[in-house]
């Protein structure tokens, strides 16, 4: 694992997982992705150093409020990403712990400057 920082990112779409990957793998970041809420249970049951959380809510039902919220409890800041913009996401996603909505298409500068000051 090494002295990179752990990235979860989850997104229901695996080709944006690989982009994502991708990108976090060139910036210096390692990453663990998960595209299903099973994954997702399974990466917080098993997994431990994760430093932040990406999760791109599109895809997944309601449940994937209740990882969030496990991601909250667990002490692993993490950003909502969401494929449109909306008062109601957005106080959802801070009712339920997250540090910021991000809304798509993201920028990389964008991505990775909310990225630094969380870290």
């Amino acid at each position: 694992m090494g002295d990179k920082p752990l990235i979860l990112a989850v997104d229901h779409n695996r080709r944006n997982l690989e982009l994502m990957s991708q990108l976090l793998s060139q910036e210096s970041y390692e990453t663990v992705t998960v595209g299903s809420l099973e994954e997702f249970d399974q990466v917080l049951n098993e997994r431990t150093g994760i430093k932040l959380a990406l999760v791109d809510i599109a895809g997944f039902d309601r449940s994937v409020w209740e990882r969030c919220e496990r991601l909250r409890a667990a002490d692993i800041p993490f950003v909502i990403i969401s494929p449109r913009q909306s008062a109601a996401l957005s106080q959802m996603g801070l009712e339920y712990g997250a540090r910021g909505v991000l809304i798509k298409p993201l920028t990389v500068k964008e991505l990775l400057g909310v990225m630094r000051s969380l870290l």
